[in-house]
């Protein structure tokens, strides 16, 4: 199969096209360990998740820099796009998932020590497999979740700002 030309025409972003990407994740895979590991190794999850969602905003008002040029309001522009990315990759890729993963990992090993008389190591392991597991499916809801709530509310403000220009 041959790469189309629209391959070529679009440049790569490297945190949203890559392997780079799945370092946003790392804190969800931190919130499945949860009952595995110290609670150190969950912080240290969160500490990369947050250095992702830290470099892929300073990378988005580079970008937007790069694209205003020296028109004026560009230091605006700059705040636009690293504050959008920020507060959008702040909730998608770490707090909406987190939490969500550390309640499913809590409920899961609530219930299997209600349900089960399986001994705590193995009730361990299948709490983080089915954190794990859930991380797939959590993805595009909380996505689309955390889009809705930004067009409703902080991307309110920059569209008022733009229509003010």
């Amino acid at each position: 199969m041959e790469p189309s030309a629209d391959t070529h025409s679009k440049p790569v972003d490297i945190y949203r096209d890559t392997w780079v990407r799945f370092l946003g994740y790392a804190n969800e895979v931190g919130e499945a360990f949860r009952a595995l590991v110290p609670v150190g190794a969950v912080w240290a999850s969160y500490g990369v998740a947050t250095t992702y969602v830290t470099a892929d905003a300073i990378d988005k008002g580079r970008k937007a820099a790069a694209a205003h040029g020296e028109r004026p309001g560009k230091a605006v522009c700059v705040c636009v796009a690293v504050v959008d990315t920020f507060v959008w990759q702040a909730l998608a890729s770490v707090a909406v998932p987190g939490f969500t993963i550390n309640r499913v990992c809590a409920a899961s090993h609530f219930l299997l020590s209600r349900t089960t008389r399986w001994p705590l190591p193995v009730r361990k392991w299948t709490t983080t497999a089915i954190g794990l597991s859930t991380i797939p499916f959590i993805i595009t809801p909380i996505d689309r979740s955390v889009d809705l709530l930004l067009d409703s509310s902080l991307r309110k403000l920059y569209s008022e700002g733009e229509k003010e220009d």
